[in-house]
This record gives C-alpha cells, sequence and structure tokens, in this order.
C-alpha cells in the first residue's frame, strides 16, 4: 500500500495549488521541498527595513555578486531579499558554448512565488491556437474556453486586482478594485488612444488584494498597503503566494504532509503496472536517501527542476529520461525576451506627484499580429511600465554637498516615463536542456546542460519593439523619449517554459490535455515544463488555472478507480 495518495514536488506557484487541492478533496498529501522551510512573517528578514539599515544601503555588493553572479543578475536580488534566493554553489548547470542562460532560483518552501512580480495576465483564445495557427510548434490540445471556469476559480482566491477593458487578446477576469494610475499615466493614455486607438494603456493586473474577501481574511490575508518591498515577503499576505494562500490552506485541512531540505532525485517506475511508484530523495541537511511512495505524482518544481528530475528517472522503460517516448522531453525551452522599449520625458505636471509605492505598473496588451502576421516576424508582445518623477536616490549620484545639496535631494525631478517589452519566444527542438555527462551538484545529481538561444523571429521583433515603444510615448506627449534593445540572456525573464510539453500526439509531446503523462497515467506535470508556447503575457496565473484543473481531473480518476 503506498505511503500517499499524492506526493507533489516542489512547494511554490503550482505546488501550492496542487496541495491545496488535493489536501482540501481529502486525500493523504505529501509535498516535497528541495528548499528551507519558510513561516511567513518570521522568515521574512527583509521586511520592514529602510535603506540605511543595510551596510550598502540594501544594494548587490561586490562580494554579493562575486558570490552569486547568476542570481545577482536579478532585478530583485539585493541585500534584503537575497534570502529567497538559491546561492549559486547550490545550483550549479553548464552552458553549451557560444550560448548563455541564467537560471533565477528560489530555494525555499514558497520557491519564487515569494519573489515574483504578480504581474497577473490571462492568456486568450488566440494564443491557444497560435501554434495551430502559424506552424511553430505543435497544436495545443486544450483552448481558452477549458482554461476559462478554472481562471475565474484560481483568481477569486488569489486576488487579483484589475481593470474590465473587454479586449478580446486579454481576456478579463475576476477582478478586485484596480489599483490607480497616476495623473501622468492618464494624461498619456489619453493622448495614446488618440493617435493608436488599437493600443490601450491600462493598469496592470496584479495579485494583490485591494479588497479582501472573506476566504482570504481567513486565511491571515490582508489589503495591499502599498509598501513596494514584495520581494522581502509580506505579513499581511495582501501579494500571493503559497506561504500565504495555498499551503496555509491544505495546512488546516490536516490532509498535508510538508518535507523541506528534501530533494528529489528521480521518479521510480514499475514496468510490470506501467506506473510510477513514487519518488526518490536525499535529504540537503543529513544526506540520508529516503522512497516515498504515492498513487499520483505532481511534478511541480519549476520547469527547469522538473525537467532536471525527470531526465535523470531513466530505465529500461524510459533510457532517455521519464515518460520520453515521444523525445520531446527537455526540448522546446523558451522565456520571453525584455530588455527592450523606450523612455522619455513628460513635461510639465510639476503640481502633481502620487501617493504610496504603487506595486504595480502600466500594461499595453498586445496589439501585433492579432488576426495574421502582419510584420515580418510571427506572434507578438506587450509593454509594461509606469511613469514617476524621481526622487532623493538619483540625487545621490550628482555632485554637490552642503545645505543647497541637501534641499535640492527633497524636491522630486520632472516626470518620466518608460515602457519596456516582454515578447513571445517560439518554440524550437533544438532548445533544449539535457543532464550532463560527468558533472553534478553538491548532492550527487547530475547537473543540467542548457543549450537554448533566441533566434531570427526574437531578433526582428525586438526591431519592432523599440521602435513602436518609442512612437507610443511620443504619442502619449512625452519629449526627448529614447528607444533601447539591450543585449539580454535566455532566463532572465525569469519565465522559462517548455520541455515537457502539452499536445494531442503521444509521438511529439511528453502530456495530454489533463496535463497528465501520454506514457505513465499517474504522472502528471503542472508547473511551466507543461507549457507548448509562451504567448507574451506573464505565466504564473496559467500555471495555477493548469494545476487546479489537473488535480481535480486526477482526483476524479483516482475516485473511479482508474489512478
Amino acid at each position: 500500500m503506498a505511503d500517499f495518495d499524492v506526493i507533489i514536488v516542489g512547494s511554490g506557484m503550482s505546488g501550492g495549488w496542487a496541495a491545496k487541492e488535493f489536501a482540501e478533496k481529502g486525500l493523504k498529501t505529501l509535498v516535497l521541498e528541495r528548499g528551507r522551510d519558510v513561516e511567513k512573517g518570521a522568515d521574512y528578514v527583509g521586511e520592514n527595513t529602510a535603506p540605511w539599515d543595510w551596510p550598502a544601503r540594501d544594494t548587490s555588493t561586490a562580494q554579493m555578486k562575486a558570490d552569486n553572479p547568476v542570481q545577482s543578475q536579478c532585478y530583485a536580488f539585493r541585500e534584503s531579499t537575497q534570502n529567497f534566493f538559491a546561492k549559486d554553489r547550490d545550483n550549479p548547470y553548464s552552458v553549451e558554448e557560444g550560448t548563455s542562460f541564467s537560471f533565477i532560483r528560489g530555494d525555499q518552501v514558497g520557491g519564487r512565488s515569494l519573489l515574483w512580480a504578480r504581474q497577473s495576465y490571462r492568456w486568450s483564445e488566440m494564443d491557444f491556437q497560435s501554434n495551430k495557427r502559424d506552424g511553430h510548434g505543435v497544436d495545443w490540445p486544450i483552448r481558452y474556453k477549458d482554461l476559462a471556469p478554472w481562471y475565474d476559480y484560481v483568481e477569486e482566491f488569489v486576488g487579483i486586482s484589475g481593470s474590465k477593458e473587454g479586449l478580446p487578446q486579454l481576456p478579463d477576469g475576476k477582478f478586485q478594485p484596480p489599483m490607480e494610475l497616476n495623473a501622468v499615466e492618464k494624461k498619456v493614455r489619453d493622448a495614446i488612444a488618440q493617435t493608436y486607438p488599437d493600443r490601450r494603456l491600462i493598469i496592470g493586473r496584479a495579485a494583490h488584494l485591494t479588497e479582501p474577501t472573506e476566504q482570504q481574511l481567513a486565511l491571515g490575508r490582508g489589503s495591499c498597503q502599498f509598501r513596494n518591498q514584495c520581494q522581502r515577503g509580506c505579513s499581511f499576505g495582501a501579494y500571493f503566494s503559497s506561504v500565504a494562500a495555498t499551503l496555509p490552506a491544505a495546512k488546516r485541512t490536516n490532509n498535508m504532509q510538508l518535507v523541506p531540505d528534501t530533494q528529489v532525485e528521480r521518479i521510480v517506475y514499475d514496468p510490470a503496472t506501467k506506473r510510477a511508484t513514487g519518488v526518490e530523495t536525499i535529504n540537503r541537511k543529513t544526506g540520508t536517501r529516503e522512497t516515498y511512495t504515492a498513487r499520483v505524482i505532481f511534478m511541480c518544481a519549476s520547469t527547469l527542476g522538473t525537467l532536471q528530475i525527470m531526465l535523470n528517472s531513466t530505465s529500461e522503460t524510459f533510457p532517455t529520461g521519464f515518460a520520453n517516448t515521444s523525445d520531446a522531453l527537455g526540448r522546446y525551452i523558451m522565456d520571453h525576451h525584455h530588455r527592450v522599449g523606450a523612455r522619455g520625458k513628460y513635461p510639465g505636471m510639476l503640481d502633481k506627484y502620487f501617493s504610496g509605492r504603487r506595486p504595480s505598473g502600466i500594461y499595453v496588451p498586445r496589439f501585433r499580429n492579432l488576426e495574421s502576421d502582419e510584420q515580418d516576424f510571427s506572434r507578438g508582445y506587450g509593454f509594461q511600465g509606469g511613469a514617476n518623477r524621481p526622487s532623493w536616490q538619483s540625487t545621490c549620484q550628482q555632485d554637490g554637498f552642503g545645505a543647497d545639496y541637501k534641499n535640492a535631494m527633497r524636491e522630486p525631478g520632472g516626470w518620466e516615463v518608460y515602457l519596456q517589452g516582454f515578447g513571445e519566444m517560439l518554440p524550437v527542438a533544438d532548445n533544449r536542456v539535457t543532464l550532463h555527462p560527468t558533472k553534478t551538484d553538491p548532492y550527487g545529481m547530475a547537473q543540467l546542460h542548457i543549450n537554448v538561444r533566441f533566434g531570427e523571429n526574437e531578433r526582428k521583433m525586438r526591431l519592432d519593439m523599440a521602435q513602436t515603444a518609442k512612437e507610443t510615448l511620443e504619442a502619449g506627449g512625452c519629449i526627448d523619449v529614447e528607444a533601447y534593445n539591450r543585449d539580454t540572456i535566455v532566463g532572465l525573464g525569469i519565465h522559462e517554459m517548455g520541455g515537457a510539453r502539452m499536445g494531442r500526439d503521444p509521438l511529439t509531446s511528453v502530456l495530454n490535455a489533463h496535463n497528465q503523462c501520454h506514457d505513465v497515467e499517474n504522472v502528471f506535470v503542472t508547473d511551466g515544463a507543461s507549457m507548448t508556447s509562451s504567448a507574451c503575457q506573464n505565466p504564473s496565473i496559467t500555471y495555477m488555472a493548469l494545476t487546479a484543473r489537473a488535480a481535480d481531473y486526477a482526483v476524479t480518476q483516482m475516485q473511479q478507480g482508474k489512478l
């Protein structure tokens, strides 16, 4: 008899949802997390601190960068947040010569759900049809209508603030009251609409509670306080993380057991039953090994974490990786490309300012290639950004001293507006991860070897992103607008996807329409590895909806004796 009904590998965005769904349905659930345990509030060491409370004024020191050259590339990495990032020495990987990849990783209960930027945008019917329409990748086995009720379900629990816009390429959801655009953003929005009616500037849709429900209050969550210190952790539970929401919901059922500091090395496969029986693990503190068994396994260890485990789970039946008769495992890796856009100044409005530190910006939904490929590239992009007035921090970079210099620091600068693009990356078979033949991590598990690069389609898209960002800001009334198109590295979008994609055909995909392995029916993958294309929207809310949907299906199958 199995130790558990369900084993969930990973406790972050997807793993927390799987834990909540199975535990609330009465199933004996085990959650295995490779990182340390984290307690809401108590382990948020950077919360409620000022820059001057830190030796380097809450920046990244030279020593921090030397110790963690990969993690320190992330915009959120600093003295007050570094405790939520993996140590580079604990997360080694190799990269194919001539390519670059930055693997940003959380290493604790909650994973990167404690670090994410909280932007939450549904995919549209167009996004689920894109592969079929233009022939890149395989057709998604689901459509928007299949996921729409699960978006509803997830959004109501998570708490998404946003405005209803009626845009087919960005479906509206179950929103709490939106945050407010500031005075200049409203001016820019209205001016853009006069010149480019297809370019809609809206407030970002963010996983922040602005009007908590009774369900959210019962979990100890409260309204967003507009501190914009989210990556430090939030004792209010105002932004969504698995530590603040899904894991507490699972814990209160008494059906979940959470085991931190436990690295899963492989999935155990029984060829006689053609099913997985459990997982083999190593305790990262003691080095002891243990095998846990269950009827069903959910892989939610993050895209690359899940792929490393599946590739390492070889057997006579699956010599190249778990459930890999399609040879698609590890292939079609994607990320969003960014670091391209424009910034400018907005003249006047010096009698206007903003209140608080709003933890979300503006969003311009995709407007390119909505009906067909009208440009010289496929797919599209959206813009994120905002308008603000530089404060005292900008004065620190200027020469000066004495009373006049100090007084100048009390005066905000003029208005600045920026747009940064996030573009879709095409699924390509040769963009893949494998296991290194000789190198291992500190616990003896084979390292990932990454061979992923942006292609010609992304290069062409970026040229358009820079140009349209510039012309959009100019249409919005900005002056001195400068476009930029900086070098970027795959992985720094921190939206890595693919590698165990969903599809209709077992010969070309790893998973079916329910995130279930074609080859092994009691193993599901619901994190980013399951994605068949990348769209251009931030993907986390889609991972959550896919996980809730797959868990519901798995429970039904278990109740019917099929799993």
